[in-house]
């Protein structure tokens, strides 16, 4: 049974990802934490951002897909719109990031950093 949220928390819930991906996410993360400008680092944070949100649609919705053993059309279905949905959502991750200031991707930092908890 699922732990119940304290008094003045919220429910949540997170998924795994693998330890590669957790790496690279710590080394940008530190790379922008560090810098004396952390514009430098857009990039960088974009790509793990991007990968962290497939590494979650995944893990909520494709892996839910195939526990449920929809079969395989279902199944390449749901891949097929998810690819449609990572094409749309890419350019927009990295204009919204690209677009970010020092303190502002500080602050993106610090978010991923409690996601991470």
């Amino acid at each position: 049974m699922p732990r119940k949220a304290g008094v003045g928390e919220l429910p949540s819930f997170r998924f795994h990802y693998s330890a590669a991906l957790h790496a690279q996410v710590l080394e940008v993360l530190e790379a922008l934490e560090t810098a004396g400008d952390a514009t430098r680092h857009r990039g960088a944070l974009s790509d793990v951002v991007l990968e962290l949100t497939e590494a979650g649609l995944d893990h909520y919705f494709v892996k839910a897909v195939q526990d449920a053993k929809v079969g395989y059309v279902a199944e390449q279905t749901t891949k097929l719109g998810l690819s449609s949905i990572r094409k749309v959502m890419a350019p927009v991750i990295r204009r919204v990031i690209g677009g970010m200031n020092h303190d502002q991707l500080l602050s993106v930092s610090r978010h991923i950093r409690e996601l991470m908890r």
